[in-house]
Parts: structure tokens; C-alpha cells; sequence
């Protein structure tokens, strides 16, 4: 029996939204398949809750208890505005409906804590990723002896600093001291200081500027990692094993880390050049 995913969405017609039904669709084989969908506003630029649903073949749903309820699971997108991941996420993780939450997971540290704390009080499965991190080459990549990361990658730091963040924090854990602001207007940068001394920076360029990592470990020796293999494959797989397990794909710790740093890097824009601590 066909189990049926619910979306639920700041507007529907969104890439995220355009892109995850035909995958899931083909990586379950049919058994899993989008089915309903909310949308709290109409696209401001493109088609309308009404008319995306119509193209999609999908059941458009006038509130989020309608979705709940005829759903299996769920997913909570609005990718570009996490500002609302708050709200629109409140009855689904009251829901006890394996529910993932589309990245940026928080606009700020209080917010994801509290988003967990809920999931956890109501028995919710619950997490939340970049796909970068399930990338084949940052899935394989030895984790022990890390020192030193650098990452490069395109994009503004404010919606596309979580693809830099998260591989580094899923290599380095959780344990994030401080960070510092040294870019520029044009290539955002920031330098992150973990637990025992252990740093990374990130580093954004223009569009042409791929997704790399270089590691350095205490050995001395250095690596580089391009996530090159299809990782939005290898994410949306994980997603459905966690529909099927309940079984988080994520270390909660490790998403309030990444919001964190997110966070706090913004702050530290503010004042380049000086260590801004985190909370603990």
C-alpha cells in the first residue's frame, strides 16, 4: 500500500517542492508518493497554491490539520524562509508523524531548541539537513584525526552557508567554541574554532565556484573533497529510511550546532576580525 507524504510549505511553487514528489516517487518504487499539500501564501512571483497542485497531479489542502491527518509523513519545506519553519511545523511535530523539516532547520539557535524540545515532548520523529552531507564523498571520508577544514562554495552566506556548514560540522561533531568574520561584502567568510583547537573556514564565491572541501589531520596529511556523486539522491534516500524507521538521520545536537553557527556568523559580520563566543 502507497504511503502517503504530506507537504506543508510557506508557497508551493518553490524548487524543493517542484523536484522532491518525481524523486521520491522513483527512489521508493512507488511505495511512498506526495500526496496532499498546504501552502500558507500563493507564490508571490510564479503559479498558485491551486495551480501548482493542478500541474503536480497532487491534492491541494486548505489548512495543515487536513494534511496531518490524511498524511503518513511529512515535510515541512519553505527552504528560502526558515523564518517560518516555526510556525508552519508546530501541529506537525505535535503530530507523532515521522516529520522532516527542510533546511535552513532554524532562523536562530532558541528556535531549533525549542522545535526539538516540541518533537521530543510529543514523540515526533524529527530532523533536518543540508544534502550536501549525505554526498557519497563526505559520507566516506575519515572522520578521525581532523585538524584543520577549509570549504569553498557559492552562494550568500545567509541561505547557502548551511551547505559549507554542515559537512564540517557532520566531519568535526558538535562541540563549536567561537567564530569570527574575516570576508569581504562580495566572499563572505567565516572561521570557526572547535573543541581541542580544531578550525574551519568557509569561504563564498560566485556561481562558479564549486563545493570543496581540504582537509588537514594531525598526521600531517592533507585530502580534498568534492562532493561530485548525486547527493540529492543519496538525501532523499535517506529521507524515505526515516520515514520507514522513524529513526533520525541526524545528531539534534549537531542541527542546533550548525543553526548556531549560522547564527552567531551573522553577528560576528557585524564585527569582523574578533571572536564572537557561542553558547554552550
Amino acid at each position: 500500500m502507497t504511503k502517503k507524504i504530506g507537504f506543508i510549505d510557506y508557497f508551493l511553487d518553490e524548487w524543493h517542492a517542484e523536484k522532491y514528489p518525481e524523486w521520491i516517487e522513483s527512489a521508493s518504487g512507488g511505495s511512498m508518493k506526495v500526496t496532499y499539500a498546504y501552502g500558507k501564501i500563493d507564490s508571490p512571483t510564479g503559479r498558485s497554491n491551486a495551480q501548482w497542485c493542478a500541474d503536480k497531479g497532487i491534492q491541494l489542502r486548505s489548512s495543515i490539520e487536513e494534511v496531518i491527518e490524511e498524511s503518513d509523513y511529512l515535510i515541512v519545506l519553505s527552504p528560502d524562509y526558515p523564518e517560518f519553519h516555526e510556525e508552519l511545523s508546530q501541529l506537525p511535530l505535535r503530530s507523532g508523524k515521522p516529520t522532516y523539516v527542510d533546511k535552513t532547520f532554524a532562523p536562530d539557535r532558541q528556535t531549533a531548541i525549542a522545535l526539538f524540545e516540541t518533537a521530543r515532548e510529543y514523540g515526533t520523529p524529527l530532523y533536518s539537513s543540508s544534502a550536501l552531507r549525505f554526498a557519497a564523498e563526505y559520507m566516506e571520508t575519515e572522520r578521525i584525526g581532523i585538524e584543520t577544514i577549509c570549504s569553498v562554495g557559492p552562494g550568500r552566506f545567509e541561505n547557502y552557508s548551511i551547505h559549507q556548514i554542515e559537512p564540517i560540522v557532520s566531519l568535526m561533531g558538535s562541540d563549536v567554541k567561537r567564530v569570527m568574520y574575516i570576508g569581504t561584502a562580495n566572499s563572505p567568510a567565516l572561521l570557526i574554532e572547535f573543541g581541542n583547537g580544531r578550525q574551519a573556514t568557509i569561504n563564498h564565491f560566485g556561481w562558479e565556484c564549486p563545493f570543496t572541501l581540504t582537509l588537514n589531520y594531525e598526521s600531517g596529511q592533507a585530502k580534498i573533497v568534492k562532493p561530485e556523486s548525486n547527493y540529492f539522491g543519496s538525501f532523499i534516500s535517506q529521507m524515505l529510511q526515516f520515514f520507514e524507521s522513524g529513526e533520525p538521520k541526524v545528531d539534534p545536537a549537531e542541527t542546533v550546532a550548525i543553526i548556531t553557527i549560522i547564527e552567531y556568523g551573522l553577528k560576528a559580520a557585524a564585527i569582523p576580525h574578533q571572536w564572537v563566543e557561542l553558547p554552550s
